[in-house]
């Protein structure tokens, strides 16, 4: 009986492409893959290290699959394996942990465990992290990601990840693009571009971003790109201009702020000031006044007083972005902020965070509510709630329409015909 196999995976887009990747190389060993709740005889997972939250429920998780398949092999790598293998291995069940620059060895080395029935430990936190694993998502028939970079260079204040994935890196354009082929191939339609500092390829081979850009736009069968995130400082005039020329990629922006205080900012050792950002933004909006433009905010960074978080709000609320993703700042170990004077207290970072996320539901609203009437072309998904089925436009509202299996990754213009208190748009499909 082919031996069953489940994964389960915690943070970013990168990490979902990565298990993709791994799980597919299971599967063409003869695994079988089940779902994460399902019985299984090998449990992999991929853990994220980026808050103090992220590695909690990891170890729930590896207690929990324990507890569901106490015969079974469990391997842990991504960046809690990478910064704490140790403290991994010592956990009941836990029978490999692999660090990122093993990842890419996670079928071979659990084969391998299988087979001596021994443990092994296989990373330790001052491996020097230089692989590059390729990688993209599958199992979803509308979109994949597309890892392209991977690390970062940039070592702000309170991040762990430069520790976790090492230093900026990429492979060659010409080895990204039969990836995107291949996603073509499977009928996927669209693909996310992710990487940790995804601007900032090109580091390792002497490319340019845009430069990526321009060779995916030229894919076949591929519709529709979105870039998951890039540094305001990397955000070029270049870029903007590109994507609002071009068909194929999408007017939908995830910028990372991290605060809205200048002198947060220069504490945190982020790259620009606000003015720059306010200017990064308007330069999308006069290149494509329709783009989606999403941000990252962390509150509760040491420092940050009722008088910086109000300058925060007060600059948000200003520029008007279409979401907010908000974080309570996190304390990372072997970080520079965790000596940092002005500690926010956990109640109050919690007031912030609830404040912000009214002003991200409002924000989004108003950017929702302005499309209703128009018409849109939607790419819908095949999840089926209620009864209805979704799909976003390429600006990225999310559209509800009685569900019909047909629709199922296509690309269909729709009326955007009401709106939601949640934002979600109610559709029309246009026959």
């Amino acid at each position: 009986m082919p031996r069953r196999v489940n994964f389960h995976t915690l943070g970013c887009k990168l990490n979902f492409s990565e298990t993709s990747t791994i799980a597919r190389q299971f599967e063409e060993g003869g695994f079988v893959r089940v779902a994460p709740d399902e019985e299984a005889d090998i449990c992999i997972i991929n853990s994220c290290s980026v808050t103090e939250h992220a590695d909690k429920k990891c170890r729930n998780i590896i207690r929990k699959l324990h507890r569901r398949n106490p015969n079974a092999i469990i391997a842990v790598t991504g960046c809690y394996a990478q910064l704490k293998p140790t403290e991994i291995a010592d956990i009941d069940g836990v029978d490999i942990v692999l660090g990122n620059n093993s990842k890419g060895d996670t079928y071979k080395r659990v084969v391998e465990l299988s087979e001596r029935g021994r443990t092994h430990i296989y990373s330790c936190e001052t491996d020097e992290i230089t692989d590059f694993f390729a990688s993209f998502s599958g199992g979803d028939r509308t979109r994949a990601f597309l890892k392209v970079q991977d690390g970062c260079d940039y070592c702000c204040s309170y991040c762990t990840i430069h520790n976790a994935r090492g230093a900026s890196r990429n492979i060659p354009i010409s080895d990204i693009i039969p990836l995107a082929q291949r996603i073509a191939a499977n009928g996927q339609k669209e693909i996310v571009i992710t990487g940790v500092n995804t601007g900032d390829f090109g580091r390792t081979t002497g490319e340019k971003f845009i430069d990526l850009l321009k060779a995916l736009d030229k894919v076949d069968g591929i519709e529709r790109y979105r870039i998951s995130s890039i540094e305001p400082n990397l955000l070029t005039d270049e870029i903007i201009e590109f994507c609002a020329l071009s068909h194929k990629f999408q007017h939908h922006f995830h910028i990372p702020l991290q605060c809205g205080s200048d002198k947060i900012l220069a504490s945190m050792r982020r790259r620009y000031t606000t003015a720059k950002f306010a200017e990064r933004i308007a330069a999308v909006r006069s290149a494509m006044p329709d783009a989606f433009i999403g941000i990252d905010v962390i509150v509760g960074f040491p420092g940050e007083t009722d008088e910086e978080f109000r300058r925060s709000y007060d600059f948000l609320e200003g520029i008007a972005p279409a979401f907010l993703h908000v974080f309570p700042f996190s304390e990372r170990a072997n970080t520079p902020a965790v000596d940092f004077a002005g500690k926010v207290q956990a109640s109050v970072a919690t007031e912030r965070v609830a404040e912000l996320e009214r002003l991200c539901g409002r924000l989004h609203y108003d950017f929702c509510k302005k499309y209703v009437g128009t018409t849109a072309d939607v790419l819908f998904e095949s999840t089926v709630r209620g009864g209805m089925m979704s799909g976003f436009t390429g600006n990225y509202i999310k559209v509800k329409v009685p569900y019909r299996r047909a629709l199922v990754n296509r690309i269909v213009p729709v009326e955007l015909a009401g709106i939601e208190p949640s934002s979600n748009i109610c559709g029309r499909i246009i026959e």
